[in-house]
């Protein structure tokens, strides 16, 4: 089973391409392409699926033709529409210092005076603004800008994240 630390978010799926199973790819990151992967891993129903790449062709900077494995109709294609797409972190070409706003899910966020905030439990990229979505500890969510000039310190062994959040912003 793929467990979600073991990936990261590179893109959704667009609409059917054609009748043959094809379908559009817009990806944020080309990772898959220049590490000459062979699956991507897509969210169905909760569930992290591996799905082999059969082949693809660039139709932009950001918008990939995708033809996956066993996907061979357009029925099979819209059965995928929507789906996030996700990369395996051990074949990734990036270094291990590098951090996504992806990687923080699950870690506790604090304040500067080390008051908890709550836990990270989902990244809202659909806009330019990236949101952290924090589970505070009474069950409410709290959605607060993801902006690296908030964070103040983050400790990858204690899956702990420090911010400094302009005045009130909790409030909201």
């Amino acid at each position: 089973m793929i467990r979600q630390e073991e990936v990261y978010r590179i893109g959704v799926i667009g609409k059917p391409h054609g009748v043959k199973g094809e379908v559009n790819f817009n990806f944020d990151d080309d990772v898959f392409d220049r590490v000459d992967a062979g699956y991507l891993v897509l969210r169905i129903d909760g569930i992290l699926v591996p799905f082999f790449i059969e082949e693809y062709r660039f139709k932009g900077q950001s918008v990939a033709i995708m033809k996956f494995e066993d996907i061979d109709s357009q029925e099979r294609a819209r059965d995928i529409t929507g789906c996030e797409v996700f990369f395996p972190r051990s074949l990734s070409d990036d270094d291990d210092d590098t951090l996504r706003w992806d990687d923080i899910i699950g870690y506790t966020l604090y304040n500067n005076a080390r008051d908890k905030i709550g836990t990270v439990s989902e990244i809202d990229d659909s806009t330019e603004n990236v949101l952290l979505t924090i589970k505070s500890e009474d069950g409410r969510e709290i959605l607060i800008p993801a902006a690296e000039e908030f964070v103040t310190s983050i400790d990858n062994d204690s899956r702990e994240m420090t911010v400094e959040l302009p005045e009130g912003l909790l409030d909201i």
